[in-house]
């Protein structure tokens, strides 16, 4: 998930230098930012709500606490996909 945002990455900055079209860009983003959100997401609401004990588990010991920052920086880089998505997308 992390390369496809790197991907996207290089794509607002060299595709946005040579054809200057905001709004393909800006779709792109979006949709690309919820995929790559939707997976920690999910482990997020199943952490949260379905496995209670496991909140216990993870935080016993440094695997469990590497997976919760593994899917927090996901979860943040697809936030920040989604937020130039939709600059690119609102600008003019």
């Amino acid at each position: 998930m992390l390369l496809l945002a790197a991907i996207y990455g290089s794509l607002v900055r060299y595709w946005f230098a040579t054809t200057g079209d905001t709004r393909v860009i800006g779709i792109i983003g979006v949709l690309l930012g919820l995929y790559i959100c939707a997976q920690p997401a999910a482990n997020a609401v199943d952490l949260l709500f379905f496995q209670r004990d496991a909140v216990r588990q993870l935080s016993r010991g440094w695997p469990g606490i590497g997976w919760l920052a593994l899917n927090a920086l996901v979860l943040l880089v697809g936030w920040l996909v989604i937020v130039i998505g939709t600059t690119r997308l609102t600008s003019g």
